[in-house]
C-alpha cells in the first residue's frame, strides 16, 4: 500500500520539476536586466510630464529647472483670457454625449451580433473590422456635406454624431464579445419566469456587462475628448470650440506662449487621468473579459 508522505512542519515542499527538467527562460534572467529597462522606460515617460509641469508652474521668463517660486498665473490666463473655461465645458458635453450615444447604440448592435443569426452576418462583421483601417480624414468631406444639408455645421451636435459614427464599429465588436461571455441559459431562465426579451436582458444580462460597458464608454469618452480633426472642421465659432482646438490657438507662426500652452495641456489631461484612476479596475476587467471569446 502506497501512502502520500506530507512534508514535515516548517518545511516547504519542493517545487515539482517541469517536463524535461527545463526551466522557463525568465526564471534565469537576472533581476537587473528586468528593472533597468523598466526604469529607463519610466523616466522616458515621466520626464515630458515633469517638463510640462515645469513650464506651467514657474514664472514667465524663468529658466530654473525647479518650479520655484511656484505660480498659477498661467492657469488663470488660459482659463479666463483664452476662454479655456468655455472649451472645457464644450469638451465635457461632446465627451459625455458621445459616451452615451456610442454605448447605447453599440449595446443594441452588439446584442444582435451576439444572439441572432442572419444573412451576411460574417460580411457585416468583416465590414466593421475593415472600417477601422479607414482614417478619419477620409470621412471629413462626406460628413461635412451631410451636416451642411442638415444645417448642423457649427453645432456641437455635428461633432457628437461624427465621433459616435467613428467609435461605433469597434464598440459593437467589443460589446458583442462581452455578451457572448454571458451564458444564453440565463436569459432563457428569465423567459421561463415570465420576462420578455427586453426585461430579461435588463435584469439578467445588463448587470453582468458593467465592466465591458465601462471599458467601451471610457474609450469613447477619451477619444472624443482628445480628437482634434472633427471639432476643427465642423466648428467655426470660437465659443463652440473644444479643448484640442483651444490648445492649437495658443500656437502661432510668430511665437508660442509655452507657459500658457503647458497649463492648457494640464487642464486637458487632468480630467482624463482622474477618470482612469477611478475606473482602472473596471477597465482592465472589461477588456480582459472581451478578449476571452468572440
Amino acid at each position: 500500500m502506497i501512502t502520500e508522505i506530507a512534508p514535515a512542519p516548517g518545511r516547504v515542499a519542493a517545487e515539482p520539476a517541469r517536463p524535461g527538467g527545463k526551466r522557463r527562460a525568465w526564471d534565469e534572467v537576472p533581476r537587473w536586466q528586468i528593472y533597468v529597462p523598466l526604469t529607463v522606460y519610466l523616466l522616458f515617460t515621466l520626464i515630458p510630464f515633469y517638463w510640462i509641469l515645469l513650464f506651467a508652474l514657474r514664472p514667465a521668463g524663468s529658466t530654473s529647472l525647479v518650479p520655484w517660486p511656484m505660480t498659477f498665473e498661467h492657469f488663470g490666463k488660459v482659463w479666463t483670457e483664452r476662454s479655456f473655461g468655455t472649451y472645457f465645458t464644450n469638451s465635457v458635453y461632446v465627451g459625455l454625449a458621445t459616451l452615451v450615444l456610442t454605448t447605447v447604440i453599440a449595446l443594441a448592435g452588439g446584442y444582435a451580433l451576439a444572439r441572432f443569426d442572419f444573412r451576411l452576418k460574417r460580411g457585416f462583421m468583416l465590414a466593421l473590422l475593415c472600417s477601422q483601417f479607414v482614417p478619419g480624414a477620409l470621412l471629413l468631406v462626406p460628413l461635412f456635406q451631410i451636416f451642411a444639408n442638415l444645417r448642423m455645421i457649427n453645432s456641437l451636435g455635428s461633432v457628437v454624431i461624427a465621433e459616435t459614427v467613428f467609435q461605433l464599429p469597434l464598440s459593437m465588436i467589443l460589446i458583442s464579445g462581452f455578451i457572448r461571455n454571458v451564458p444564453y441559459s440565463l436569459e432563457e431562465a428569465a423567459w421561463v419566469d415570465g420576462c420578455n426579451r427586453l426585461t430579461g436582458f435588463r435584469i439578467v444580462v445588463l448587470p453582468l456587462l458593467r465592466p465591458g460597458l465601462i471599458a467601451v464608454g471610457s474609450f469613447a469618452f477619451v477619444h472624443a475628448w482628445n480628437h482634434f480633426l472633427f471639432a476643427l472642421m465642423f466648428l467655426s465659432d470660437q465659443g463652440k470650440q473644444t479643448i484640442p482646438v483651444g490648445l492649437n490657438t495658443l500656437m502661432s507662426s510668430d511665437s508660442v506662449d509655452l507657459g500658457a500652452l503647458a497649463a492648457g495641456g494640464i487642464i486637458a489631461a487632468v480630467p482624463v487621468v482622474i477618470v482612469f484612476a477611478f475606473i482602472q479596475k473596471w477597465l482592465i476587467t472589461g477588456f480582459s473579459a472581451g478578449a476571452v471569446k468572440g
